[in-house]
């Protein structure tokens, strides 16, 4: 039998479940109960993210099948809410660790539906 090579799309869904997820679930959970050095990696997540998806949507605008969405989306979406939290600190309105948990569960459900469709 022969062990099927796993894409790098795989190891994205992976990373997304397990570090991600977890990372954001944290957040969420902890909310304002978390080390005050938290804050500043929150930060840090917050400006990678912009940094890393804004060079793909460079890169991938004007493509077909681009997913260009899912780059536009962590800017303007993930990535403000980690950048509020991670300023803001201990002072952060509770309702940007409520969407916190929205985007931990929204990860972990759809990298886990994509993950188990590709190994189906």
């Amino acid at each position: 039998m022969e062990i099927s090579k796993f894409t790098e799309l795989f190891y994205v869904h992976l990373f997304h479940i397990l570090i991600i997820g977890a990372f954001l679930l944290y957040i969420g959970i902890v909310k304002t109960n978390m080390p005050q050095f938290m804050y500043k990696i929150i930060f840090v997540v917050g400006m990678l993210i912009i940094l890393i998806h804004g060079y793909k949507a460079i890169l991938k605008y004007g493509t077909a099948k681009s997913y260009l969405w899912v780059n536009l989306l962590h800017i303007f979406i993930v990535a403000p809410i980690l950048l509020i939290i991670g300023w803001y600190g201990s002072k952060t309105p509770y309702y940007y660790f409520h969407f916190d948990l929205m985007l931990a569960f929204a990860a972990i459900g759809y990298h886990s539906y994509f993950m188990i469709k590709e190994l189906v």
